[in-house]
């Protein structure tokens, strides 16, 4: 490549955020290039400044972030001093963003095509019948149900692998030169993930389009990324083309990131016949309105051990979850408590049965009232639940703090915009954990967390576990995560159960077809390992291998 194809260029970028009136450095003099048509990785623990540095490769900054020095060169234009009317010109049409968090996001109020096809009718690329036929064009081609039809629902109307793959087609609508993919791929099942990745790639392949890839998961980097930057606590700590670095990267804190997770609890042995479960699901069948998504769903939790709950997006997972709390009356079926038929709808369920099945939410960001601090967000459920108030609450949220191994006087009147990802998340546990109840559903609670803090996070779950002989339902699409923490797992697709038994027996083969292609979808460190599957499974895109395994 030649200088004439360097499409953005960064140097000595340093960035600083406020905390009361003081102003931090948060990254100190990072240096990228890019290329047309180039894609480049950047990697690093949560709080690294990956995503920081990837919006100010915009010219952008959230609210408490300054760029204070460097420069920033898009095509040649200078977007740390360009005025506000030019970088309006570019954001959306050259220049596009592609968010981890597809639910925080989205407008609400507005369906999904309204919102597709904002940017390239104030850009004048489309016209409004153009951009909306251009959209299904999109929708189809990253593997969306429906590509007619889905458009014209509200972000709430589709699961969260959906509402993620709308916002990827979003940022495509006006083909730029630019997408900044915040990790695209966090919220995504295996078999989805990969039907992204090579529509991803396809789209940036075709149309030479530059990408700056940021996600903490490196076996996706090393499939979507030319090159790789390693980012330390807002410092570089080395950079090279992809296969270079993934066979011999250079820097110990490198090495530690290329190390294979090294948590992972042993199987315990099978629950004994005729033991009483702390959660029976029993035959749930149910609806959205007059849409069938549950059919016949069964499973058992007992004390102290973890049921992981796997599948692709819209496999009912969360649905099941919403069953069991009540918030979704099943059609058919019910939920039993330790060997009680629990009430369908939540309203009707005592306080202390509602106290008994807690939640930790996948997205800390949205599930945290940012206008409380930490003390008051965990104080709430010990003053419901357990009537404490004055002195013996605070003593209370001080004691959860130090379960979830935070120091109270550090954390406890903080805002959750003060936190790391990884910290909002133990928040979460804590809040769960107030209530004192007997089961809990982690949903998807280590997805959107760089691989070191997962570790972490699961490490305290499984402490508190042992501690306390919770009950977890554990849904996520990480079969990485499933290996480490689960005892039990159960495999869901369209809405039914298709396999479901012990961990150790649920990774030895022979394995149910659906099962099959979910552990032959785990990206590997190898970039050639999508490009190898893809062709192995004999179609020109992964989406149809997939569908074709499955049918």
């Amino acid at each position: 490549m030649t200088d004439r194809d360097v499409l953005l260029e960064v140097r000595g970028l340093k960035l600083e955020g406020r905390s009361d009136e003081t102003w931090t450095p948060i990254v100190n003099g990072v240096d990228l290039t890019l290329h047309k048509g180039e894609v480049l990785g950047l990697i690093g623990e949560s709080g690294a400044g990956k995503s920081t540095v990837g919006l100010a490769s915009m010219g952008f900054c959230r609210d408490g972030v300054r760029i204070a020095g460097g420069s920033v060169n898009f095509d040649g234009i200078d977007l740390v001093n360009a005025s506000a009317a030019t970088k309006r010109s570019l954001l959306g049409k050259r220049i596009a963003y592609v968010a981890q968090s597809a639910a925080a996001s989205f407008n609400p109020a507005h369906k999904l095509i309204d919102q597709h096809t904002e940017a390239p009718v104030q850009h004048g690329v489309k016209s409004r019948a153009e951009s909306e036929k251009d959209a299904i064009e999109l929708y189809r081609k990253l593997r969306l149900p429906n590509p007619e039809e889905i458009g014209f629902r509200y972000p709430h109307q589709v699961s969260g692998g959906q509402l993620q793959r709308a916002m990827t087609a979003m940022a495509m609508s006006c083909r730029p030169d630019l997408i900044i993919f915040d990790e695209p791929t966090t919220a995504l099942d295996v078999t989805t993930q990969i039907e992204v990745l090579a529509s991803i790639r396809d789209i940036v392949d075709q149309f030479d389009t530059a990408a700056i890839y940021i996600t903490h998961d490196l076996a996706v980097v090393a499939q979507m990324a030319d090159r790789i930057k390693v980012l330390l606590k807002g410092d570089e700590v080395e950079e090279a083309d992809t296969r270079t670095m993934l066979s011999a990267p250079k820097e110990d804190y490198t090495k530690s990131l290329w190390a294979v997770r090294s948590f992972q609890r042993p199987q315990k042995p099978a629950v004994q016949t005729g033991a009483t479960s702390v959660i029976a699901v029993k035959n749930v069948t149910a609806a959205y309105g007059k849409t069938p998504v549950l059919f016949d769903v069964s499973f058992d939790i007992h004390e102290g051990r973890t049921v992981a709950v796997v599948g692709e997006s819209g496999s009912g997972k969360s649905t099941t979850a919403r069953c069991i709390t009540g918030l979704l009356p099943p059609r058919e079926g019910h939920i039993e408590f330790e060997g009680t038929a629990l009430p369908l709808d939540y309203r009707k369920r005592s306080k202390d049965q509602l106290r008994q099945a807690q939640m930790i939410y996948q997205m800390a960001d949205t599930a945290l009232n940012p206008r409380k601090t930490i003390g008051e967000l965990i104080g709430r459920p010990v003053e419901f639940y357990l009537g404490l108030r004055g002195r013996e609450k605070r003593k209370r949220v001080e004691e959860l703090l130090e379960q979830i191994e935070l120091e109270p006087s550090q954390y406890i009147n903080r805002l959750p915009s003060e936190l790391s990802g990884g910290q909002k998340q133990r928040i979460g546990i804590a809040r769960a954990l107030a209530a004192e109840p007997r089961f809990i559903i982690c949903d998807e609670v280590t997805s959107a967390l760089d691989q070191l803090v997962a570790e972490g996070i699961l490490k305290l779950l499984a402490k508190l576990q042992d501690e306390l002989r919770l009950s977890y339902m554990f849904i996520t699409h990480d079969l990485a995560t499933v290996r480490a923490i689960s005892d039990e797992v159960v495999v869901m697709k369209d809405g039914r159960v298709v396999e479901q038994g012990q961990k150790d027996d649920m990774f030895t083969p022979p394995h149910h077809p659906y099962t099959d292609l979910l552990l032959a979808s785990v990206p590997e460190m190898d970039p050639d390992w999508l490009t190898n599957l893809l062709a192995q499974r004999g179609a020109d895109n992964i989406g149809d291998a997939a569908v074709d395994k499955m049918t």
